[in-house]
This record gives C-alpha cells, sequence and structure tokens, in this order.
C-alpha cells in the first residue's frame, strides 16, 4: 500500500504520543497528540480551501505550533510547502506568488491589506495567521474534526519548494521530495545521535532550511522534545538552556550568548550538543566558545538545494574553519576547469546523493546549468578537502553574501541601490561582523555632479528590501576598480574595507 513517506515517518507516530512535543513560553506545552490533532484540523481545512495534491501552498507567517502544523499538513494532503522569510515586502513575496502560482497563501493579519492586491494579482486565495495562532485560517482550522487520512504520495513527489537566489537574474526554487527530506533527516538523526531522550532548543525560523528541515525533522524523526521558541531571545535561550540537551543555530547565536558572562560552564551541564550552520563560524568563536563551556561546536554544511552534505563528526575531532566529512551517502568532489582537482586545492564544491533537489521550479535552462545529468549538484561554492578528509570552504564563487544566517545576493541589492537618486553604480559586497558574521556593505559612486549622502540612500531602500538584505553601511567613492575588461574587483573593495566593521565597533 502507497503511503505518504514524510507524513508516515514524522507525524502519524505523534498521534498516540500523551507526553510533551513542545515547550512553549510563558510555561505551557503541547503533547505529540495534541499536535497530531491540529495538524490533522489544518490538513482537513487545506483540502476545504480546494487543495489538491501538487499545489502549491505559500506560507509568510510567523513561527507557531499553528504554522508547524500547517507545513505538516500541506505535506499530509499532498501538496506542496513553500515558506517565505517573514521579512519579505510586497514586491518581493509578488515574485514568488508569480512564480510558483500557490493555490493559498497565508499571511500574518497585520499584513492582511498590505498582501490582499498581491495575492489576488496572482490568483492566490488569501488567508491569515499570527504568531499567536490567530486568523482566519485558525478559525477554520477550530471547526475541522480532528481526524485525517494523508493522500498517498511516492518517495519523489514534491513536498516543498524553497526559493534560493543566484547572482544574476530573480530567485530560483528548489523542489525537494520527500525523500530528499526525509533521507536528510535520518542520516543526521543517526550522524549526532539524537534519541527520544533529547530536548532540542529550536529557537531558529521555520521559514529556513535550517529550523524546518533539519532542527523540527530531526526532533520528530526521533520522537524528541523541542523548547519551541518564536525566535533567539538572549534572555529565553539563557533561561531554557538547563532544561536543553542539544541547541542548532547560527553564529549569531553564538556569539550573543559568548558576549554575556552568565553564560559558562554551569549553565550547559547538561547539553550534549551545539550545531552551527547557515553561515561560516569563525575560528575565534569556535575556540572561545570551547574555553568558556568545555563543547567544541559541531559545525556543518548545507544548501537550500540540498538540506545538508557535509558535518564534523559527532565522536572525532570537530575541526575549526572545516564542515567536517561528507554525510554518509553523501559524495562530495572539488573540481577544476580540467576535472577533480588534486586532494589540498581549491576549486568549485560539487554534491551528489538522495538529499540533492530536483531542479529548479519551472526554470529547465537554469537546472540543467547547475544540476549535472548524472545527478551531480554544483553548487557554486568553493572549497578544498585536507589530508585528514575534512572539507573547507574558502570562498562563495557566486558572491553570495551570509549575514546573520540568511542569503544576500548582491546583485539584488544593487539593482535597488542603482536605482535611488543620485546613484550611478554601486557594488555591494560582504565583510566580515563580529555579530553577524558576515555583514552586507555598500559601495556607492554617484552621478557627475551629485553630493550624495549614503544613509539617504539606505533609508529609501527600507520598503524595497527585506532587513536582513539592506547594507549595514555604505560609503561613497569617485569609481570603482575594475579590470581590463571592465569587471568589478571585488576583491580589492574587500581588502580595502575588510575591517571597516571592527574598526567601528572599537572607534
Amino acid at each position: 500500500m502507497m503511503t505518504n513517506p514524510l507524513y508516515s515517518t514524522l507525524f502519524a507516530p505523534l498521534a498516540p504520543r500523551d507526553s510533551v512535543l513542545m515547550h512553549l513560553p510563558g510555561g505551557t506545552s503541547l503533547s505529540g497528540r495534541a499536535f497530531h490533532e491540529m495538524i490533522a484540523q489544518a490538513g482537513n481545512a487545506l483540502l476545504a480551501a480546494g487543495v489538491q495534491p501538487g499545489d502549491r501552498v505559500a506560507v509568510q507567517v510567523a513561527k507557531s505550533p499553528q504554522a508547524l502544523a500547517i507545513y505538516a499538513a500541506t505535506v499530509s494532503v499532498g501538496a506542496v510547502f513553500l515558506p517565505l522569510n517573514t521579512a519579505y515586502t510586497p514586491d518581493e513575496v509578488g515574485y514568488f506568488l508569480g512564480n510558483a502560482s500557490p493555490r493559498l497563501f497565508l499571511c500574518d493579519p497585520a499584513r492582511q491589506a498590505l498582501m490582499a492586491p498581491v495575492a489576488a494579482a496572482n490568483s492566490a486565495a488569501l488567508i491569515t495567521l499570527d504568531g499567536v495562532g490567530q486568523g482566519s485560517f485558525a478559525d477554520d482550522m477550530a471547526g475541522r474534526t480532528n481526524s485525517f487520512a494523508a493522500v498517498p504520495r511516492k518517495g519523489d513527489d514534491l513536498a516543498a519548494i524553497l526559493y534560493t537566489s543566484g547572482t544574476t537574474g530573480r530567485s530560483k526554487g528548489a523542489m525537494l521530495s520527500h525523500d530528499n527530506l526525509l533521507s536528510n533527516a535520518q542520516v543526521l538523526a543517526d550522524l549526532w545521535q539524537f534519541t527520544d531522550r533529547d530536548v532540542l532548543l529550536h529557537a531558529l525560523p521555520i521559514f529556513h532550511t535550517h529550523g524546518l528541515f533539519v532542527a523540527s525533522n530531526v526532533s520528530l524523526l526521533t520522537a524528541g522534545q523541542m523548547i519551541f521558541q518564536p525566535g533567539f531571545d538572549l534572555e529565553s535561550v539563557l533561561a531554557a538552556l538547563p532544561r536543553a540537551t542539544a541547541m542548532m543555530g547560527v553564529p549569531t547565536f553564538y556569539t550573543r550568548l559568548l558576549d554575556d558572562p552568565r553564560f559558562d560552564r554551569d549553565l550547559v551541564a547538561h547539553m550534549r550538543l551545539f550545531v552551527s550552520g547557515s553561515a561560516p563560524l569563525l575560528a575565534e568563536t569556535h575556540q572561545a566558545f570551547e574555553g568558556r563551556t568545555g563543547h567544541r561546536i559541531l559545525e556543518r554544511y548545507g544548501m537550500t538545494e540540498t538540506n545538508m552534505n557535509t558535518s564534523n563528526p559527532y565522536a572525532g575531532e570537530r575541526r575549526a574553519g572545516t564542515v567536517g566529512y561528507p554525510l554518509p551517502g553523501v559524495e562530495l568532489r572539488i573540481m577544476g576547469e580540467a576535472g577533480e582537482v588534486a586532494p589540498g586545492e581549491v576549486g568549485g564544491i560539487e554534491v551528489r546523493g538522495p538529499n540533492v533537489f530536483q531542479g529548479y521550479w519551472q526554470m529547465p535552462e537554469k537546472t540543467a546549468e547547475e544540476l549535472r545529468a548524472d545527478g551531480w549538484f554544483i553548487t557554486g561554492d568553493l572549497g578544498r578537502v585536507d589530508a585528514d578528509g575534512y572539507v573547507q570552504i574558502v570562498g562563495r564563487a557566486k558572491d553570495l553574501v551570509i549575514s546573520g544566517g540568511f542569503n544576500v545576493y548582491p546583485i539584488e541589492v544593487e539593482m535597488v541601490l542603482d536605482e535611488q537618486p543620485g546613484v550611478l553604480e554601486s557594488a555591494v559586497i560582504g565583510l566580515p561582523h563580529p555579530d553577524f558574521g558576515e555583514a552586507v556593505f555598500a559601495v556607492l559612486v554617484p552621478q557627475k555632479g551629485v553630493n550624495l549622502d549614503a544613509g539617504a540612500v539606505l533609508a529609501g531602500l527600507r520598503n524595497r528590501l527585506a532587513k536582513f538584505k539592506q547594507p549595514k553601511a555604505a560609503v561613497v567613492v569617485a569609481a570603482l576598480p575594475r579590470n581590463a575588461m571592465g569587471k568589478v574587483q571585488k576583491a580589492e573593495l574587500r581588502k580595502t574595507y575588510g575591517g571597516w566593521f571592527q574598526k567601528q565597533e572599537n572607534s
């Protein structure tokens, strides 16, 4: 009999579970059984709204148990879950809805008036849900039965589309199947030794691979508990740590904890594992964390298109500045112009395995460019493999900036900057930042005769781009450095301004 892989493996086992699944803010909790009933009500509400297998359900809502239940319900009814960053503006959301053509779009009730024209223009039914589980969709769920039969799906059927940008053009929708997500969760749960005794401190967003598919799926798969927090709040995390056994975070979480003297060895005596990803962890942070707590952070490497590819070992040496070994079942190679490079040499990272996505939604040309016919995915990252087999990422061929764990593609920011009054052209780069790991920085060239105010230019971006994409600082220069072919030399700009944020902190 055909089942629904994600529902059958992650969610169906919750139905009889009376023990706590989620510890919630304010001291309340949710049992596995209660969460399963929430999934069933959400699934029945989706079916009543006309959602068919293969339809897309786009969601831009605050993190809550209800929001996670909608992910579960969407895959359970055979539809495709499309989470969107809560910081995206109506303009940005309009692109995603236009490209993915979802049947439903869920947004916060506070943004309903802003988003209604966007949804209508893209023929998506608009429903609402806020961070405390209130809204028109919650009202509809409340009237539904909590018994539910999942729609059968095959392993290669789509479960989710997550959008990731390229360095040129607009965002691309990475198509992820049930098997892509399940295989990765199973490998990670085993590798990181998660069991039903674990309590995961979950402060990550759930519109992103890390919080949705790594943290949530691994915890659900192993029947553990989650301390489910709306976001990273320092006081809440410090209060929760003594009750947790594991935490997954981005480097920013760990630098903020280290900035607080209350974060010490005693506070984390009960912890088993700290995992970091979504952005490079500075070696200094790695060392400072071990010095303070006795724990070595486990760093891993993943992408929207692949979920996780590599991980430092759980039991072996967790080597600072590396992302460990390829995961079991995942192949990794370093490629140069003439094929695979010699060990230790830098080249383009390519991966192949059951975790690798199905291609880009409605973009066969892009898929063909980046996903080889034999299954190897060209990541666009540059790296090397050392003599011991550890993978080290040395740069990003695609010029990607990762700020606070979120991907920022310079071309998108540059296009908006160049439209600002008085700006002739711009170059956007990522610079080291003590809090965000990397921060977006803009170099602006004024139009002839214009006395450009960098602050005013940045202010013009507030309603055009999500906050994480907006440059943290900008400078005005007479001209951008270029090579003989006219290409902007971003390496020169990084060299010139590399210590900008450290200087600001020390001044």
